[in-house]
């Protein structure tokens, strides 16, 4: 199973600026947006938090209580460290994820202004058959005498 799985796809979308387009900290706020809201970061994390605790309590590497004893609080002062850079990485994400979200609507908006153009023209062109039926009827019988078997129904072998 590829380690890509849990990745969004939203930067093969047509209307969305990627690769070389970005720049370095775009690039830097898709890695962590993407490496900090996946399950491996989360159990990573725990893996860290349980290791930190054999270390200092079971093991009791760096002393007879371990290198930060219960209640850990050089654990804590890293942990509130943490959770203030997170706050801002994921600000940094968030506001990522809503210039993604505006590149993808204003190239729908591009799409649906094309489609509306295409539709009035495709309107147009009906309006000047309609008005012109006598040219389709003439052409009709200029195929159909063309062409043995056509016009009829059903038509011969």
């Amino acid at each position: 199973m590829s380690n890509k799985g849990w990745q969004t796809h939203w930067h093969k979308h047509p209307g969305v600026r990627s690769g070389d387009q970005l720049t370095l900290g775009e690039r830097a706020a898709d890695r962590m947006r993407n490496a900090m809201g996946s399950w491996p970061f989360v159990f990573g994390f725990f893996a860290v938090m349980i290791g930190w605790v054999i270390v200092n309590t079971v093991l009791a590497i760096g002393g007879p209580h371990g290198f930060d004893p219960y209640p850990y609080i050089l654990l804590n002062l890293f942990l509130s460290m943490m959770a203030g850079v997170q706050a801002a990485a994921l600000l940094i994400a968030a506001k990522r994820s809503d210039a993604i979200a505006s590149e993808i609507a204003i190239h729908t908006e591009h799409n649906t202004d094309d489609i509306k153009d295409l539709l009035a023209q495709n309107l147009q062109l009906i309006q000047e058959v309609k008005r012109n039926t006598d040219l389709l009827d003439e052409i009709h019988r200029h195929v159909t005498a063309q062409t043995p078997g056509v016009g009829e129904f059903p038509p011969k072998a």
